[in-house]
């Protein structure tokens, strides 16, 4: 009988740190307007970069991440998107395998400082250590054509969750209410358009 206690204790202490580590995309999410979720943003903004080899999966924490940025190059032009898009080369359109479809981001050179504000419509870069491709027009705000390829910060401002709520990411801590409004008004555009995709 008291092995069995203490099987059963065991069983429920695992529980409950199992409990205690809930996904982000299944915590309440504070709507974006709301003291709340500036604060939600400032606390994941003083949260170390994500490095690429440690994201599994689609990510809806809004947290950001390191690794290297390339671009698309001439032959994706105009091709279907994971959104059902067509890759304009002068939008500013980016690619993440781990940020959901519908999210904007602050995606900054960290070689030279420069930054641009995309939206994920895609999937990809699949080249280890790449965290993002973007657009020609991007490519040329972070001065990137040049080398091809740079190290960057991904900083979501605006991160679509599961249930439709839209979250603040780590980016939202540094971005004006001008732009929190109109990153929330694409990332509603974007999302309720492509309900039927990957989210």
């Amino acid at each position: 009988m008291t092995r069995r206690w203490h099987m059963a204790a065991v069983a429920l202490s695992i529980g409950m740190a199992s409990a205690a580590h809930v996904p982000a995309a299944h915590a309440q999410v504070s709507p974006p307007d709301t003291q709340a979720a500036k604060q939600e943003a400032a606390r994941l903004n003083q949260m170390p970069a994500v490095p690429p080899h440690e994201t599994k999966g689609i990510d809806h924490s809004g947290r950001k991440e390191k690794g290297h940025v390339s671009y698309y190059g001439k032959g994706f032009a105009h091709k279907k998107m994971a959104d059902g898009r067509p890759m304009n080369p002068e939008s500013n359109v980016a690619a993440s395998k781990t940020l959901p479809l519908g999210t904007t981001a602050k995606v900054t050179n960290l070689s030279n400082g420069k930054s641009a504000t995309v939206k994920v419509e895609d999937r990809g870069p699949y080249v280890k250590g790449r965290v993002v491709d973007v657009s020609p027009k991007v490519a040329e705000q972070l001065d990137l054509k040049h080398k091809g390829v740079a190290p960057v910060e991904v900083k979501p401002i605006t991160v679509p969750q599961p249930d439709g709520a839209v979250k603040l990411g780590a980016g939202a801590a540094d971005a004006t209410p001008q732009e929190i409004q109109q990153a929330k008004e694409v990332t509603k555009q974007l999302t309720g358009q492509t309900e039927a995709v990957e989210k």
